[in-house]
């Protein structure tokens, strides 16, 4: 009589464990993917709105609407990906505490070990991912966005010297007492002042010629003439002129700071002083929070069964409020030097985990959760 060769017990719960995490990670991918793409599209309606406007009302040029609205979403997915994946294990999980499928498992004898060893491996992945973005992707994103409204403030001071009204800008004052069919201005006026001695222009009519790579718009005057001098003396020079160029400057982003969100990794590194410290603990909070966020979903999303899936959701989004609201009030105190940039806001970390630490203990006791 044929005998079937029998298996040890330790195969078949190595085939079993593996069959519960690949069902599991599935569980959280899933609805991961499905709560990130809620939560973008959210985001992306609320941003296209707040840009749309900003365009429709000059402050930003209408061809980069779709540009800005893909690097503003880039520098928020570092906050929505770690709240995504929060909640996506509160509700996959929540999912099988309320379908007993949880219960099953807890009586073949899974324990907490079991649930976040296919979680962390996914949420290694996600941290990574987020990392990348959090110290290049974003900072580099809000560069762009700098430099496209550094480029509209631009052309909306070029573009401000119209007609019918004294304008100030980069030192010289204009005025313009009309505009001809074909674009250029009629009775022109300007002055400057430049080492203490006055330049007024009076000409019948002008033009702009943008040189938007250097930063300058250059005024060009026809039919006219220029009186410079020093007010209260009689020794002013007159020139008549057929064609005479102004060039008028504006400040472009080279000398303008760029901003601590926005430097990148090496510049960061070089400078000294508390707000740099935030800020690279502010970068270094969002890979970091998604692993304590997933490491405290776990106990937080144990509900009975009849109190439902979305049970404990709120509850934990008022955690994330929590957690959140303490990064923040971390990263103000780093700015003003008021802790130390060696504690940074690895105090708000630990504080989560041994919360985390805190529940799995109280509900499924000391042993269970050392237990291999």
């Amino acid at each position: 009589m044929y005998k079937i060769p029998s298996r040890p017990a330790t195969a078949d719960k190595g085939l079993t464990l593996r069959v519960l995490d690949r069902y599991l990670t599935r569980e959280v991918g899933q609805t991961w993917l499905t709560v990130t793409l809620v939560l973008l599209a959210i985001l992306i309606s609320n941003q296209f709105a707040r840009i749309l406007g900003d365009a429709a009302s000059g402050k930003l040029p209408k061809d980069a609407v779709f540009t800005l609205l893909g690097l503003t979403s880039l520098n928020y997915l570092t906050i929505l990906i770690p709240l995504a994946l929060f909640l996506s294990v509160m509700l996959a999980l929540g999912r099988l505490y309320k379908d007993s499928e949880m219960s099953a498992m807890i009586a073949c004898g899974v324990g907490p070990m079991q649930i976040y060893r296919p979680l962390m491996r996914l949420t290694l992945v996600v941290a990574v991912v987020v990392g990348a973005m959090s110290m290049v992707a974003a900072p580099w994103a809000l560069r762009q966005v700098e430099q496209i409204k550094d480029g509209a403030e631009r052309e909306a001071q070029i573009d401000a010297l119209g007609a019918g009204q004294f304008r100030s800008n980069g030192g010289v004052v204009f005025y313009a007492e009309g505009r001809t069919a074909d674009g250029q201005l009629s009775n022109v006026f300007l002055e400057r002042v430049r080492e203490g001695r006055v330049e007024a222009v009076v000409a019948r009519r002008a033009e702009q010629k943008n040189d938007a790579a250097r930063g300058l718009s250059v005024m060009v005057l026809y039919d006219g003439r220029r009186y410079e001098g020093v007010p209260g003396q009689s020794s002013f020079r007159i020139v008549d002129f057929a064609e005479h160029g102004i060039p008028i400057a504006f400040a472009s982003r080279d000398d303008r700071a760029v901003s601590v969100e926005a430097m990148p990794l090496a510049q960061l590194a070089a400078m000294p002083g508390p707000e740099a410290s935030a800020q690279w603990h502010w970068r270094l909070a969002a890979p970091v929070s998604t692993l304590f966020l997933v490491a405290l979903a776990v106990p937080l999303s144990r509900t009975r069964p009849r109190q439902g899936r979305y049970g404990k959701l709120a509850v934990a989004i008022l955690v994330y409020i929590v957690y959140a609201n303490l990064m923040g009030a971390g990263r103000a105190w780093l700015e003003d030097g008021a802790l130390p940039g060696v504690v940074g806001l690895w105090w708000v970390h630990l504080l989560v985990g041994a919360f985390a630490a805190y529940l799995l203990i109280s509900m499924y006791g000391s042993r269970r959760v050392r237990r291999p």
